[in-house]
């Protein structure tokens, strides 16, 4: 049972809750092997594998947000805890997120499910018999519901869980540009730039543009025009942004799947909360008035946060499988 999100008294406010998660863990670490997976189309995706490796428990997936990583505070608690409720545990990175730079002149983005697809179907093939879950976190979470709903029936996973998602795009990246005087679009777009920097060789054929010039972007929607959508096969932002967003896809969601949500959400927009309407019967929905974008720190010691996340999502996970595993092997 997953009980209800109740803020700590001392971060009811949103952007408190946004914030300071990250610095409850400076020396908050877990122990992973890094991978490198050849793609079908020539490049390679990185994965870091929770240390050490169960090979017979239920495996999950773990997918970080914009400009994460493994060393991203919210990837490490999570995998911390699934693997401390009998997990294993392994986080893929999206391309140009890994340590090093991908080979094909592309990135990623929110809408990009055909890594996730070729990942999850790896796995499959590799453990046919252990149950595959995920959890997306953000953009890895947007990623993930459109993986969902595409899949449909034919999704592999046993369960799945989504939080703080931007279901639109659009509305969210407008919230971004604005919210708390652009300070969170300028923390982005500073990781977003350095990470594109390191590509600007492998990109010249395709998209003129100098050094410089990335740098001097101040706009999210002006870097998705200049650089997100021309690399991924999009007219420009407007266009990426409606073909990337994922609340169309959850009406059709056939597997046991958790949103978690707040409505206060500093850095997305109040269009991308999902209502009982917008989901298919198989997504439990957990939209709560506080928690910030990826927050949702309870507890009463501001000397002990609680991470709420950390204990919902292995709970959710849990129903779907680990009672049922344990049956099984009686």
């Amino acid at each position: 049972m997953i009980h209800k999100f109740k803020p700590a008294w001392w971060m009811t406010n949103r952007h408190v809750q946004t914030i300071m998660p990250r610095f409850f863990r400076p020396f908050h670490h877990t122990r992973y092997q890094l991978e490198q997976l050849d793609t079908p189309d020539g490049d390679f995706i990185e994965l870091a594998w929770s240390l050490p490796h169960n090979e017979t428990a239920p495996l999950a997936v773990v997918l970080h947000g914009l400009e994460g990583n493994i060393n991203s505070f919210y990837a490490k608690g999570m995998m911390k805890a699934l693997k401390k409720q009998g997990f294993a545990v392994v986080l893929m990175h999206f391309r140009n997120c890994s340590t090093e730079v991908n080979r094909l002149p592309r990135a990623y983005h929110s809408g990009d499910t055909a890594d996730l697809s070729f990942f999850i179907n790896h796995l499959k093939q590799l453990y046919p018999n252990r149950p595959l879950l995920a959890v997306g976190f953000s953009l890895g979470g947007n990623v993930l519901a459109k993986y969902l709903g595409e899949q449909q029936q034919q999704c592999p996973l046993s369960a799945a869980a989504l939080v703080s998602a931007p279901y639109d795009l659009s509305a969210s990246s407008d919230v971004i540009r604005k919210s708390l005087g652009k300070i969170y679009q300028k923390y982005l777009l500073d990781r977003m730039k350095k990470s594109m920097q390191r590509k600007l060789p492998q990109i010249k054929q395709q998209i003129s543009i100098t050094t410089d010039q990335l740098m001097e972007i101040d706009d999210l929607l002006e870097f998705d025009n200049q650089l997100t959508a021309p690399l991924h096969g999009f007219e420009n932002a407007h266009d990426y942004y409606r073909q990337a967003s994922a609340m169309p896809y959850l009406k059709h969601i056939a597997v046991p799947t958790l949103i978690i949500h707040a409505k206060d959400d500093p850095m997305l927009s109040i269009k991308a909360v999902p209502s009982r309407q917008d989901v298919s019967e198989h997504v439990t929905l957990r939209i709560s008035e506080k928690g910030g974008h990826v927050g949702f720190i309870s507890g009463k010691n501001p000397f002990k946060p609680v991470f709420w996340l950390e204990q919902a999502v292995p709970s959710y996970f849990g129903q779907y499988v680990l009672n049922k595993t344990n049956k099984e092997s009686v």
